[in-house]
């Protein structure tokens, strides 16, 4: 998803905090040879639908993020294309990469259907993929590889904000036990897609002019993202449910992005942002307040 714990240097105040990059490593669940969770790990039935059944924002992120992770096989063929000659890359995006975002996915329709079983998950499902799948194509990829990678880091830096975010809204114990695995698989993930562009870098490395150039312009595409179609067809399908929230698809777009970006936590995006320039410490932090106030700015409704 284009869009946004326990270890934290810096947070946003009241955050739970959003596990830094090099905090991965030291969490039991994103060791490798760890077990994967699965969905039989959420216990569905302990769901306290009182705290989340009247939750009109949680309602429409929650379904928006289902699609746009149920779609993910979608796109991952492109990229595994697109990696044909780096075969360690493209047998992890196919062997764990796609897997894990399809289950967060499933989890996801899983948990909506436990606490809202009168919407009609899979019409809107099927509404949604007829407009998302043609937006899903090889065009979309940058051509130079080593920079698709760092466009995968700004979507990874997106999705890792966005179910922290989710989380700091969750009230609902079992939802809060969901968006921390979906989280921490993200952190993982941008991990990965970090760690096999420094491997390409080393072998023939590409500018930081580019590299910037390509950060910037896929932070400014966040603003254009796959959960705006999530999100109408959402709407579009809701039916009676929330019948007295906002009057049209436009006010509660507005609510829900104003909503969102005032959670996100920028200061610790911004570093994870930063990482593909492979900039000196120093120059790190001298660019966190700037980069933080574009962040926030794109992110803003």
């Amino acid at each position: 998803m284009n869009a946004v714990p326990r270890a934290v240097e810096r947070g946003t105040p009241g955050s739970r905090g959003l596990m830094a990059f090099e905090d991965v490593a030291d969490d039991p669940t994103a060791r490798p040879g760890r077990r994967h969770w699965c969905l039989d790990d959420l216990d569905l039935p302990a769901i306290e639908h009182a705290a989340i059944v009247d939750d009109e924002a949680l309602f429409y992120l929650l379904v928006s993020a289902s699609f746009i992770e149920t779609g993910s096989d979608t796109y991952t063929s492109n990229l595994a294309e697109h990696y044909a000659a780096h075969t360690d890359v493209a047998a992890w995006l196919t062997g764990q990469w796609e897997p894990e975002e399809l289950q967060h996915g499933a989890a996801l329709k899983a948990y909506v259907q436990a606490v809202w079983p009168e919407f009609p998950w899979q019409q809107a499902y099927d509404s949604f993929f007829a407009e998302y799948a043609p937006l899903c194509t090889v065009d979309q990829l940058e051509p130079d590889p080593r920079l698709e990678l760092v466009a995968r880091c700004v979507v990874e830096t997106g999705t890792t904000a966005y179910y922290h975010t989710l989380r700091e809204l969750s009230r609902e114990p079992v939802l809060t036990d969901l968006l921390g695995r979906i989280r921490t698989d993200e952190v993982g993930h941008y991990k990965h897609f970090f760690q096999y562009f420094r491997q390409l870098q080393d072998g023939q490395p590409v500018g930081r002019a580019r590299v910037a150039r390509v950060l910037h312009a896929r932070l400014r595409e966040l603003r254009e993202s796959d959960s705006d179609v999530a999100l109408r067809h959402v709407y579009a399908h809701k039916g009676r449910l929330f019948a007295r929230g906002d009057p049209s698809f436009e006010a509660v777009s507005r609510r829900l992005y104003a909503l969102v970006s005032s959670r996100l936590p920028a200061d610790q995006a911004v570093r994870m942002l930063l990482r593909p320039l492979l900039l000196p410490a120093w120059l790190e932090r001298r660019l966190d307040p700037p980069i933080a106030r574009l962040a926030t700015w794109i992110m803003a409704p």
